[in-house]
């Protein structure tokens, strides 16, 4: 079957079967076509309590399927690929954290949206790469504990020094590859080109871009920005998509490795084999869990309002 083919007969079976397709912005430009929704992973679990489908199919990694479940419990929710996991996501463990906390009294814990459902059961709020700083000054205790990324965790508290924010050692291990020779080549490439990078980069890195956000900020600053060309230095799948979308202006990837194998495990096959009933995970959380999860997220949306 063609890739067109197989588009056009996803697009007829989700509407038959009365399905929500949500596509992570890191999914490959075939998925994307054929998404009712793209965005970053928080953007996916607000339009997935929006849709009025009962059933909502995942193209991105577990987290976020597991975060689509906590905020929409209702629902049937299905991962396109179930080995589609998140290295960072599953760095740091429950035991670890309660470790912390018994410990180290006192602190909020904060946890990036980057986490395992049990994670978030036992944190205080919540946070997305947008969202991050803004909340983080807005909580009235000065001792957080950040996780897991600690690359994230840095560049936060670069910007709200006035904390004290204790790291624990996570990070995302695409992200964090990129080095300052892989900024300097690529500036010596394109001189003339802004960089922009996820602050899920390392300090070194971030220290150097010419505008530091999220994948949509990203996306963003590109679309407004009068300059013509930039260097992108997130998922490569990035600097593909604003190339279709903006084809006068010209970007190009900051790392030739900056891609994420988790988020390339989902094909186009594997969403026309969910909704023809052969594949997929259906995300199951305990409701107790589902409760727990979902305080800190609820914190996250008071605080970032």
């Amino acid at each position: 079957m063609l890739i067109k083919e197989m588009q056009d007969d996803i697009l007829r079976l989700k509407k038959e079967k009365d399905v929500f397709i949500l596509a992570h912005s890191y999914q490959a430009r075939e998925i994307i076509e054929i998404a009712d929704f793209t965005g970053d992973s928080y953007q996916l679990s607000v339009m997935a309590q929006k849709a009025p489908q009962k059933t909502v199919m995942m193209c991105g990694v577990r987290f976020m399927a597991e975060t689509v479940k906590i905020l929409s419990e209702d629902k049937q929710v299905m991962l396109a690929n179930p080995y589609a996991g998140c290295p960072m996501a599953e760095q740091i463990s429950v035991e670890k954290v309660e470790d912390f906390t018994k410990n180290n009294p006192g602190y909020t814990v904060v946890a990036y949206i980057n986490t395992t459902a049990a994670l978030k059961t036992i944190c205080d709020v919540c946070v997305t790469s947008s969202t991050a700083v803004k909340i983080v000054k807005k909580i009235v205790n000065d001792k957080i504990l950040f996780l897991p990324d600690s690359n994230l965790g840095a560049y936060i508290q670069s910007r709200v020094p006035e904390k004290e924010i204790q790291l624990l050692k996570g990070c995302c291990p695409v992200h964090a590859a990129v080095g300052v020779r892989d900024v300097e080549a690529a500036r010596k490439q394109h001189p003339n080109a802004l960089l922009l990078v996820h602050p899920e980069c390392v300090p070194s890195v971030v220290e150097k871009a010419d505008f530091v956000g999220s994948t949509s900020a990203i996306m963003d600053y590109a679309k407004n920005s009068d300059n013509k060309d930039f260097i992108i230095g997130t998922e490569n799948s990035i600097a593909e998509h604003l190339q279709y979308q903006y084809p006068d202006k010209n970007f190009y990837p900051l790392f030739k490795k900056l891609i994420c194998p988790n988020m390339k495990l989902t094909t186009l096959v594997d969403v026309w084999r969910v909704l023809n009933g052969q594949g997929g995970e259906e995300i199951r959380l305990p409701h107790d869990t589902i409760v727990k999860a979902r305080r800190c997220i609820e914190e996250m949306i008071r605080l970032g309002g």
